[in-house]
């Protein structure tokens, strides 16, 4: 069956239709005055209409007659008007009941599949040869959700890392290297054998290396002309220099699945920029010939300005110096992706303060045809700041590595279980594990339920804590339900069918019913805080249905347990399905 709204929907659409107004105008939604669920604002726009018409009709006499059709619904439990032609709508028992009972034994917990699709999601961007920090959390949490977000819609979404392997930071890698093993095979021009497979150099070495260099060419201009011929030799295709690359970025990409596999984030595509320089030349050729690239001041550029009042400034395919830039790699990983995928859709979760910078690319891939501006999109985000406002770093002022973040919430989520004696009686190994997915699921959840574009501070007390909107309060709502699974079975308690009679019954089913459009809103604007805000709605409904019904307890008839039992079970279905899809994970009990 559809959604209890949709089903509402439908009614009050015919009854208006009925009356000889377009159905649209009788949408049906979640009412925001609490006098009951739903709402249906028809009558108002209805005479606006009656008006255009010649008639001089009142809004509460179009509400009395479409209420007079509707109620004929056995979908309808109760309508009323109100103000000045308001339908507060309130649904048959029967139909709760049966939405609940449909719910229970649907494994996708009420989500509907839309017409499949390819799409792209671009939410990597770490850089080989250096640790992951606090700045890679956003785009990899907020990444991983909406790409099992846009999954569990039915469609085929492919992730990619879109690493960071090209440009002045491997030049400095290869000239201090060269430093420190200059008899390496991969510095010698008259080399003609086969490189060795092993790695010259560890990710330890890697990221002893890069700061190295680039503190030395600070303050020495002949160190940093020594990266930059190093950086251009490599572009050029110096075969030892490419060996090594291929070694940096193996090395760099075993760390990095460590990294991002800590986090619960996986990618489907180890790509970088280095993947698609082949590609550069062929595609400046192209939009060469087509009249789009054209050279300014010694730089080839594409101009994407629309109109003389708009500033944007124009796509930097070559500098003055032959150089390729930030925009051409990205241009020729569009192109790449239309040749080897060719998506409906790629979405780019990138920081908000590379927006100008989509758009030139953007405006430059639609310039040239590749793709229609729809295709493209840049599912922008903020920070995440210390106290002081700022994006988080160490007390030192230094960037903080991601695995000391995570450090930081495993700690303060053993701290809270350990002051609030929650698994006291567990080994100290479930004790460590349960604290990783209470440290872990605060931290995702804390940044998840923001919206995409706020900034927010950075506060493991407030995270971890079991109240309020938190990723702990969600974890102890599963794990309660199935605490209350297992302390059934042990009483012979088995679930049966659903009969919704009280009102916190009532108003959770309800709540379970908007998954599916939490689900379809926040895939149609990639914004994983519309399901967050689902989900604690459910934790919140089904803790004052507990509290209002108690499910095991000596005086409650066989049936009504059953019932309830099930409609617990049906919570705890929908509560996992979309905490999977947050990227988090509950334990089985704490």
């Amino acid at each position: 069956m559809p959604s209890i709204l949709s089903e509402l929907d439908g009614v009050a659409r015919a009854a208006f239709e009925a009356l000889g107004y377009p159905a649209e105008i009788a949408a049906v939604r979640e009412s925001d005055r609490g006098d009951a669920p739903y709402q249906c604002n028809g009558a108002m726009a209805a005479a606006g209409i009656a008006k255009k018409r010649g008639e001089k009709v009142n809004p509460r006499d179009i509400a009395a007659q479409a209420v007079a059709k509707m109620e004929a619904s056995p979908a309808i439990g109760q309508l009323e008007i109100a103000g000045p032609g308001f339908i507060n709508i309130t649904p048959a028992s029967a139909l709760l009941t049966a939405r609940a009972n449909e719910l229970l034994s649907d494994p996708a917990a009420g989500l509907a599949t839309e017409t499949p699709q390819t799409i792209v999601i671009d939410y990597g961007g770490a850089n080989v040869a250096k640790p992951m920090h606090v700045g890679h959390l956003r785009s990899a949490v907020l990444g991983e959700a909406i790409k099992r977000i846009l999954r569990a819609q039915g469609h085929k979404v492919i992730g990619d890392v879109h690493m960071g392997d090209w440009g002045l930071q491997m030049g400095h890698l290869i000239s201090e290297l060269a430093e420190e093993q200059p008899t390496l095979p991969y510095f010698d021009d008259d080399y003609q054998g086969a490189y060795p497979s092993e790695s010259p150099v560890t990710m330890e070495d890697l990221a002893r290396l890069y700061p190295a260099a680039s503190n030395k060419a600070k303050s020495d201009a002949d160190r940093m002309e020594l990266s930059r011929v190093a950086t251009a030799q490599l572009q050029s295709g110096r075969r030892g220099y490419r060996a090594l690359l291929d070694h940096f970025i193996d090395v760099s990409v075993a760390a990095l699945k460590v990294g991002y596999g800590n986090l619960g984030v996986e990618f489907d595509l180890w790509k970088g920029e280095a993947c698609v320089d082949p590609l550069i030349p062929d595609m400046i050729e192209e939009l060469k010939a087509a009249g789009i690239a054209e050279v300014d001041d010694g730089a080839l550029i594409i101009r994407v300005n629309e109109g003389e009042k708009d500033k944007t400034p124009p796509v930097m395919l070559l500098a003055r110096t032959g150089a390729v830039l930030y925009h051409t790699t990205d241009l020729a990983t569009l192109v790449d992706r239309k040749t080897e995928i060719n998506p409906d859709k790629i979405v780019y979760v990138v920081d908000q303060r590379q927006a100008l910078h989509f758009e030139q690319v953007f405006r430059g891939a639609v310039k040239a045809g590749w793709y229609d501006r729809d295709q493209l999109f840049h599912a922008g985000f903020g920070t995440m700041n210390g106290k002081d406002g700022k994006p988080f770093k160490t007390r030192a002022g230094g960037v903080l590595r991601l695995e000391d973040l995570m450090d930081i919430m495993n700690d303060a989520a053993r701290e809270r279980l350990e002051a609030s004696g929650i698994g006291a009686e567990f080994d100290a190994e479930e004790r460590a594990e349960i604290a990783r997915k209470v440290g872990l699921a605060a931290l995702k959840f804390a940044d998840l339920q923001n919206q995409r574009m706020t900034n927010y501070i950075f506060d493991p007390e407030r995270f971890t804590a079991f109240e309020g909107k938190t990723g702990p309060y969600l974890l102890y709502a599963v794990v309660r339900i199935k605490s209350i699974l297992r302390k059934a079975a042990s009483m012979g308690v088995e679930a049966g069918v659903i009969d919704i009679q009280a009102d916190t019954e009532k108003q959770l089913v309800l709540s379970l019913d908007a998954y599916g459009r939490a689900i379809e809103l926040a895939a149609d604007k990639y914004v994983p805080h519309v399901l967050c805000e689902h989900i604690y709605r459910v934790a919140q409904s089904f803790s004052r249905f507990y509290a209002d019904c108690p499910i095991l307890a000596d005086d409650v008839a066989p049936e009504v347990q059953a019932s309830r039992l099930a409609l617990a079970k049906a919570t705890l279905s929908q509560l996992e399905h979309g905490l999977n899809l947050l990227g988090i994970e509950a334990p089985d009990r704490m």
